[in-house]
């Protein structure tokens, strides 16, 4: 079976409720499938109109009579109104049979199957009186029921999506003269190794922050990106680890030729080897994030992205970066405090699950480094169509 490109749409219920990292958790390890893309979104009237009139294709009344109501479900939620602008997250994913592996997954909005344990069933509400009328409805995520939906509500929205998606900085209402700031949050590739419940996990921890996503990315980070990236960690590294490269070099020279090493000795082998050293973990470094050391990567392949996939959050609210850094927890895992993301999921000082920017301006430079306004989604989505 060929390759098929599916998506879902998170409603704005659902983000604002926090479900975001659970209902991702529920797709990539439910469906095995490949995330490719996302974009946030911050939809006009024009396009909630557009999706919403898409969805009514059935003659059948019982059929019909579903369409119906997810289309005045997308019109009234979807559509900016007094001043609200709704947050919407559109996850695309690629693999064999996509599209009924989403529907399996996101489920059937009336819960038919009571033993079923589909996202609808979890996050979903159909409520309806004695009468059998609807009273309550939130579907809290949306999926394509056809290869062909998929394909016609995939280019709708990448057609909308330089100018109503990306970083959404007037989504979300603050009150005056609140501090409110925008950090930047790395899902690591340490969570994409096998598809499996980690990067929605992690992004569940970040949402005890209180705070709100306003930008979301699927990004390879080229070689250059991440040298630039982690540039001002290679002095550091390449500083600290002087003193523990002498001591190792000194201990090694006594034990192979049982020479005694005085301290002026080893404080020369920790400057000699210091900086060979720290460069090399250095190197470890980028080739974690972007699948190659510099020192291997040939001059036309730095900029190209690279092997290993990370996820980009941009969160929004007052104090951000010392909520998301006190979520995160310290570099080395074994020192993080339970219930921290690096307690919890991270390995080592290394592969240690997430990134959190330490303040406002690391922030902005990072996010510029990583191109976090790119539309990759709608490239994604062209491009595949355009085969």
């Amino acid at each position: 079976m060929s390759e098929e490109l599916s998506y879902v749409l998170i409603t704005p219920h659902s983000i604002r409720k926090s479900r975001t990292g659970a209902i991702l958790s529920r797709l990539i390890s439910r469906t095995a499938l490949d995330l490719v893309a996302a974009r946030m979104f911050a939809p006009s009237e024009q396009l909630a109109t557009a999706f919403a009139d898409s969805i009514v294709t059935s003659e059948h009344p019982s059929q019909r009579g579903i369409q119906e109501l997810l289309r005045r479900y997308v019109v009234s939620n979807f559509s900016p109104n007094a001043g609200h602008q709704p947050r919407v997250l559109m996850l695309v994913f690629k693999g064999e049979n996509a599209v009924e592996k989403i529907q399996g997954a996101v489920g059937h909005i009336l819960h038919e199957d009571p033993n079923a344990h589909t996202i609808r069933d979890t996050f979903g509400d159909f409520v309806t009186d004695a009468n059998g009328d609807v009273t309550y409805f939130e579907p809290a995520a949306l999926a394509p029921r056809d290869a062909a939906g998929a394909k016609r509500d995939l280019l709708l929205w990448a057609e909308h999506s330089d100018k109503e998606g990306g970083v959404l900085d007037g989504a979300v209402q603050f009150p005056a003269g609140a501090k409110v700031e925008k950090t930047l949050v790395l899902i690591k590739p340490d969570n994409f190794r096998v598809p499996s419940t980690r990067p929605g996990g992690v992004m569940d921890v970040f949402s005890r922050s209180g705070l709100n996503i306003v930008g979301f990315k699927v990004h390879r980070m080229s070689v250059a990106q991440a040298e630039q990236f982690y540039g001002p960690v290679l002095e550091v590294l390449m500083d600290k680890l002087r003193e523990r490269s002498g001591e190792q070099a000194a201990k090694a020279l006594e034990e192979v030729f049982g020479l005694p090493i005085t301290s002026d000795v080893k404080t020369k082998l920790g400057d000699l080897l210091g900086p060979v050293n720290g460069r090399e973990n250095w190197e470890q470094i980028v080739k974690f994030m972007a699948g190659r050391k510099p020192s291997d990567c040939p001059e036309e392949l730095r900029n190209a992205p690279g092997t290993e996939k990370c996820i980009a959050l941009v969160y929004q609210g007052v104090d951000a970066v010392r909520k998301t850094r006190e979520v995160l927890g310290p570099t080395d895992p074994s020192k993080a405090p339970p219930g921290s993301i690096r307690r919890e999921f991270g390995q080592t000082i290394m592969v240690n699950a997430a990134h959190a920017s330490d303040a406002p301006e690391n922030a902005a430079r990072e996010m510029a480094i990583i191109q976090i306004s790119e539309n990759n989604f709608k490239t994604t989505v062209e491009d595949w169509y355009s085969r």
